[in-house]
C-alpha cells in the first residue's frame, strides 16, 4: 500500500519532465568517406594543381637557394635569392618550369591521395583515430606518387635554374637530358626523394589528422560551419612541421636533380651519403638547412590550400553520391 501510494504521488500530472542536460554533441568520424577510387583521384589531382601553381614562385626561390654554385645566385638568403632572380629574369623567372609542374602535379597527386585513402581504409581497421595507420598510408602514397612525379620535378628544377639558354622548354629539356645523360638521370634523385618524402608524409598526415581532430574537439558546434578553416589550419601545421624535419634531404635531392646545370656540381655517385659528404665538405653542415625558410613558407600555405581544396572536392562528391543514391540525380 505504501509503495502504491508513493508511485501514485510521483506520477502526479502537475509534475513536468526535466529535459536532459545540454551536453556537447558526441564527435564521431566516419571510418571512410565512401567515395569511388576515381573520385579520390580527381579530388587529389585538383588539390595538387591548385597547391603547386599558387606557390610556384616560392618553390623557385627555394630551388635557387639550395643549388650550390648556381648562377647568378651568390647568396643563400631569401631576400637576396629573390632579388637576384628578379634582376636576372624579371617576374617571369619566378614561373620558369611551371609547365613541367602542371604536367606532373595533377597525375602525381591523383595517385598520392587515392593510394592514401585506400591504404587508410585498409590499415586503420575501422578506427579513424589511428595515427599509425595514417602515417603508414602516407608512406605508401608517397612511394607511388614520387614514381610519377620525380622525372617532371627534375625537369622543373632545371628549368627554374636556367635563364633560357640551357633549355628552351619542358620538351627540349627532357630530350637533352635523355640524349646526354640517359634515362637514369630522370630518376637520379628518386631514392633521396622517397627517403625524404616518406618521413615528410608520415609526419604530415599524422599531424594533419591529429590537428584536424583536435580542432574539431575544441569547438565541435562550429566544426561544420568552419570546415574550410579547420582543414586549412590543420594542413598548415602539418606542412610546416614536415618541412623543417626533411630540409636536409631536400637539399640533397635538389643537388642531384640540378647537377651540371648552370654551374652546379656534378656528382660521381648518386648515393645520399656521398652527396651529403660533398655538400658538407664544400659549405659545412649549415648548408644542409639551406632553404628551410622558403620551404616552410611554401609547405605551410601549400598544405592549407591543398587540404582545404581536397576536402572541398571530397564533400562535393559525397553530396553528389548521396543525391544519386536518393534518386535526386539520375
Amino acid at each position: 500500500m505504501a509503495t502504491e501510494a508513493t508511485t501514485t504521488r510521483f506520477h502526479n500530472s502537475d509534475f513536468r519532465a526535466v529535459p536532459p542536460p545540454d551536453y556537447l554533441p558526441e564527435i564521431t568520424v566516419a571510418p571512410h568517406d565512401g567515395l569511388h577510387f576515381w573520385q579520390f583521384m580527381f579530388a587529389g589531382s585538383i588539390a595538387g594543381c591548385v597547391e603547386h601553381m599558387a606557390m610556384f614562385p616560392v618553390d623557385t626561390v627555394k630551388t635557387h637557394m639550395q643549388a650550390l654554385g648556381s648562377c647568378p645566385i651568390t647568396s643563400v638568403g631569401v631576400r637576396h635569392a629573390l632579388r637576384s632572380v628578379l634582376k636576372s629574369d624579371g617576374l617571369p623567372g619566378l614561373y620558369r618550369g611551371i609547365g613541367a609542374m602542371g604536367l606532373g602535379a595533377g597525375p602525381a597527386h591523383a595517385v598520392y591521395f587515392s593510394v592514401y585513402e585506400v591504404c587508410k581504409k585498409y590499415f586503420s581497421g575501422g578506427d579513424p583515430n589511428n595515427s599509425a595507420a595514417h602515417a603508414v598510408s602516407g608512406v605508401f602514397a608517397t612511394v607511388a606518387s614520387d614514381a610519377v612525379f620525380t622525372p617532371l620535378d627534375m625537369v622543373k628544377q632545371r628549368l627554374q635554374l636556367g635563364n633560357g639558354t640551357a633549355y628552351r622548354g619542358v620538351l627540349d629539356c627532357a630530350k637533352k637530358v635523355l640524349k646526354e645523360e640517359g634515362f637514369g638521370a630522370f630518376y637520379a634523385s628518386y631514392r633521396t626523394t622517397v627517403l625524404m618524402n616518406a618521413p615528410f608524409t608520415a609526419v604530415h598526415f599524422a599531424t594533419y589528422e591529429a590537428a584536424k581532430r583536435g580542432l574539431i574537439e575544441i569547438s565541435p558546434e562550429i566544426a561544420n560551419e568552419e570546415r574550410v578553416m579547420v582543414h586549412a589550419t590543420a594542413g598548415a601545421l602539418a606542412g610546416a612541421s614536415a618541412a623543417v624535419v626533411t630540409t636536409p634531404l631536400d637539399v640533397v635531392k635538389t643537388q642531384l636533380q640540378c647537377q651540371g646545370v648552370c654551374g652546379c656540381d656534378r656528382f660521381k655517385s648518386t648515393a645520399i651519403r656521398d652527396v651529403t659528404k660533398t655538400i658538407v665538405q664544400k659549405d659545412g653542415y649549415k648548408c644542409l638547412m639551406r632553404g628551410w625558410i622558403p620551404r616552410i613558407l611554401f609547405h605551410a600555405p601549400a598544405a592549407a590550400i591543398c587540404w582545404s581544396t581536397y576536402e572541398a572536392a571530397k564533400s562535393f562528391f559525397q553530396e553528389l553520391n548521396a543525391c544519386t543514391e536518393s534518386g535526386t540525380i539520375t
